[in-house]
């Protein structure tokens, strides 16, 4: 099956995208980027008439694949299902591309029975398992779900990894765009890392969502 799989991925492959995605993916070999847009990895994902075969065939060879099974995963209606393969599937995971487009839509619906695998994967040492994790408690656990508990879990977050640190910036903006008043305080009291810090409030001025008069006042901020 996997073989059919990488045969139907080359003859969709396109050169040229294969060089672009390449230099955007600084973390994967180029000889392992087939170059295949999104869209059509999408709709390739849902005509796996097998899924279960294919998602126990790790690790894969090809970027594309690793893409095909994050979708995959993605559509899993059950929970209990779904968590276990993600769990499975985080170690293997070797790029942002991968790891960000990783949204299992049955997430949203149980963030109760989520939150435990959270806490686990925000203390790995793989470095896209915590950005997952750091990603998940962005997309589900803001706005009205938003606790301060759930960015010191961030703010405790110690790594000199770019794609781990980068995340942990996209959350506090997206934080700040969503609950000003209780994350302000976290800039305020300068919580975070230079680096973070600084990357945070370059985030916001760079936000459509953070308005003038926030923007001009999170610059006064800067380390």
């Amino acid at each position: 099956m996997t073989n059919k799989i990488v045969t139907d991925l080359f003859n969709m492959r396109d050169e040229k995208f294969a060089k672009f995605n390449a230099s955007l993916l600084p973390t994967i070999n180029k000889e392992n980027i087939i170059g295949i847009h999104t869209p059509e990895l999408k709709k390739y994902a849902k005509t796996i008439s097998n899924p279960e075969i294919f998602l126990n065939s790790l690790p894969h060879k090809y970027f594309e694949e690793n893409q095909i099974h994050a979708f995959v995963l993605s559509n899993i209606p059950d929970f209990e299902i779904c968590i276990k393969n993600v769990d499975k599937f985080l170690v293997y995971v070797d790029n942002w591309a991968t790891c960000d487009q990783l949204i299992p839509k049955t997430f949203i619906k149980n963030i109760d029975k989520l939150l435990p695998y959270i806490k686990k994967w925000i203390k790995s040492k793989h470095i896209y398992t915590q950005r997952f994790a750091i990603g998940l408690l962005m997309r589900f656990y803001l706005g009205e779900n938003f606790n301060l508990k759930y960015a010191n879990m961030v703010i405790k977050v110690k790594s000199t990894e770019y794609y781990v640190n980068m995340m942990r910036a996209w959350y506090f903006a997206t934080a700040l765009a969503k609950n000003w008043d209780s994350v302000i305080k976290i800039i305020e009291n300068k919580n975070l890392d230079t680096w973070t810090h600084n990357k945070t409030i370059q985030k916001c001025t760079e936000s459509f969502r953070i308005s003038p008069s926030q923007k001009k006042y999170l610059i006064t901020l800067k380390k």
